[in-house]
């Protein structure tokens, strides 16, 4: 029994024996004025009633008060979520279960502060500060390793957690105009002459480094060398007017303000798009990658917090059959086994899925790719010049 009930029976308890008290007390007045005996009801059982009746009254008040203070303490209980910009759909199905259901088990309830953005800038805020996210739910490893590099996260996160910390999944998706006039079916059409495509920036944004990384991977996983690789990812780039700040901020541009002939996304963002009013045609190529978002708790703002083990909970819940399907319904592809073969039917096949770990793992590719002055800089700078 929780400490919430005990309190809650012990104040019913005292407040049932007031009663019987004060119930008693009046029906000795009544009969000592029907019958006028004093000798049943002399001043000192009067006071003796009274006597009782005030320290009852004062322990239920002592308790009621007690119990309402834990009340209003627990009631108090606010997660802060850190994710990425194209989680929030799913995260508003998936916070009211949590709350009614910690609600219904625990008597307590929970709000949700929630922040969403591209990771990158998202990784940063946390880093700083200037978000005190109890929990992230980031777009690629890479950005929760950065976290715990800071000190916010225990190292081993992805370790201890189920599925290596990954709870939800996509692939890139190729979506172009209507008709699909500039013929783009392949990665390779990304790099023809003439095409105008909207991407996001690497630096800011977990989607626009899940397309960098599946430019290369169709290269090189497909038996071209890293020159070859080089040479194709920058003319991409050179074709990239607009690198936006994050996925919804590329989508945007490209269904709401008819930039660009062709946009790479994710495959659930792209399907939700079309199921909300902007469908255009899109193609989920044979190579493609992984796009693995993980799930951490921050363990030193859960402690400075107090909020360890309501954020365990939410991130464990996370996994769960119910919160997997929610997912699912917005084209994610979920890691829950029973749930994935429940919507297997839903998602194209693909020939070649590669990881991260085949280009390297993730200290690999940043310090490859994306630190300082790495190949995505210097693509950069051959793209503007």
């Amino acid at each position: 029994m929780s400490k919430s009930q005990q309190l809650t029976q012990l104040s019913k308890f005292l407040s049932e024996g007031i009663q019987a008290y004060a119930m008693k007390a009046l029906q000795v007045i009544q009969l000592s004025y029907k019958h006028t005996i004093k000798s049943w009801f002399n001043r000192h059982t009067v006071q003796s009633f009274v006597s009782l009746f005030l320290v009852g009254a004062f322990l239920s008040i002592a308790v009621a008060s007690c119990s309402g203070n834990s009340s209003a303490s627990k009631n108090d209980v606010k997660i802060k979520l850190v994710s990425f910009s194209v989680t929030k759909a799913a995260h508003d199905q998936i916070i009211p279960k949590f709350v009614e259901k910690w609600k219904q088990e625990h008597n307590q309830n929970v709000t949700f502060e929630q922040s969403y953005g591209g990771s990158g800038a998202q990784t940063a805020a946390v880093i700083t500060g200037s978000q005190e996210a109890d929990i992230v739910h980031l777009a690629l490893p890479l950005d929760v390793n950065k976290i715990a590099l800071a000190g916010l996260i225990k190292s081993g996160w992805e370790i201890k957690a189920p599925r290596s910390g990954i709870v939800s999944r996509s692939v890139a998706a190729i979506v172009t105009r209507e008709g699909n006039p500039k013929g783009i079916n392949t990665w390779a059409d990304l790099a023809k002459d003439g095409v105008k495509v909207i991407a996001a920036n690497p630096k800011t944004s977990g989607i626009a480094i899940w397309e960098f990384l599946a430019f290369w991977g169709s290269v090189t996983l497909t038996g071209g060398d890293e020159a070859t690789a080089l040479d194709y990812v920058t003319k991409v780039y050179k074709n990239t007017p607009i690198l936006t700040k994050d996925a919804r901020e590329a989508s945007d541009l490209f269904f709401q303000k008819g930039q660009g002939d062709v946009l790479i996304n994710y495959e659930n963002e792209v399907i939700l798009a079309g199921k909300n009013g902007t469908k255009l045609p899109y193609v989920v190529p044979q190579v493609n990658i992984s796009i693995d978002n993980p799930v951490a708790i921050v363990d030193k703002n859960v402690d400075k917090h107090g909020t360890r083990e309501v954020a365990q909970a939410f991130v464990d819940f996370l996994y769960s059959t119910e919160a997997q399907r929610e997912f699912a319904k917005l084209q994610y592809r979920p890691v829950n086994p029973t749930v994935t073969q429940e919507v297997a039917s839903q998602h194209p096949p693909i020939k070649t899925l590669f990881t991260s770990q085949d280009l390297g793992g993730w200290d690999i590719i940043q310090k490859k790719f994306f630190e300082n002055g790495a190949i995505f800089d210097k693509v950069q700078a051959v793209s503007k010049a």
